[in-house]
């Protein structure tokens, strides 16, 4: 029986022809026959350009910003997915999106966290946004993973030169093993390569280590534990808890006067 997954990316993926056709290209590698990835990205003109690393950056905005992660939860469920996937880094709304709706929710960075444990000893992040890496910090300890974490860090380069290294990648490799190589010095045996458009370059090009150490591959760690929550709902029916604040399900009714109210339009599949 296929999968259908709702991927949610942090970027309008309409606005980046050449990272989204990496992208489908990327999970047609890693995801099994029969699981379909549907992408799905901020709606056009949600940023002034299209790199949203300018909002970000800081706390406020990202949040707001996590409206639409929480809306598009709810259209996922709506039209018959079978899991939701934010697919950034930061997992915004992570949490909250899964006391929205009652199928799986994953988010790219914890299912790199928890994927890398089983790795090694300790992990560290390698980031576009120097910002973010107190948010990352952040998100290790809400995780549980504070001792397995050995830091963030700058990757040396951003956002736009990831775009433009696809056909030339070799000079920005190169940067990013110096990067690494930081990390490591600092005591991480697993390297996640923060934000997807890096893990799609470094993924296609075959980097999966630097000097013995392995090189995460975080979009397909989240793809495959959203294969795996799916898989085990229907052996099992393995489901959250809710009987607690964080997991809790609000009536339907109410989520949609809510999100009325705000102003927030549920995307259609």
């Amino acid at each position: 029986m296929s999968i259908r997954i709702w991927h949610q990316s942090f970027t309008v993926l309409s606005d980046l022809g050449p990272y989204d056709d990496a992208l489908k290209a990327h999970f047609a590698k890693v995801a099994r026959p029969d699981t379909i990835i549907d992408q799905h990205g901020m709606r056009p003109g949600t940023y002034r350009t299209n790199y949203p690393g300018d909002d970000i950056k800081f706390s406020s905005l990202q949040y707001l910003h996590g409206l639409q992660f929480l809306t598009a939860a709810v259209a996922a469920e709506r039209s018959g997915a079978d899991a939701y996937a934010i697919s950034t880094l930061p997992d915004p709304a992570l949490r909250e999106a899964r006391g929205l709706v009652d199928i799986p929710v994953v988010g790219y960075g914890e299912s790199a966290m928890l994927l890398a444990c089983t790795l090694g000893q300790t992990f560290g992040v390698l980031v576009f946004i120097p910002a973010l890496a107190e948010q990352i910090a952040d998100n290790a300890v809400r995780y549980g993973l504070r001792e397995r974490f050995a830091g963030a860090s700058h990757a040396g380069f951003g956002f736009t030169d990831v775009l433009a290294a696809f056909d030339d990648p070799e000079p920005l490799i190169e940067r990013f093993h110096v990067a690494a190589r930081r990390l490591i010095e600092q005591g991480a045996e697993v390297i996640i390569p923060g934000e997807a458009p890096l893990n799609v370059m470094l993924a296609r090009h075959g980097v999966s280590e630097v000097d013995g150490v392995p090189v995460l591959d975080s979009l397909a760690a989240w793809v495959k534990q959203a294969e795996t929550l799916v898989d085990m709902r229907r052996l099992s029916g393995l489901r959250p808890c809710r009987k607690s604040y964080f997991t809790g399900l609000p009536d339907p009714d109410r989520v949609d006067e809510i999100l009325a109210f705000y102003g927030q339009e549920i995307p259609r599949d």
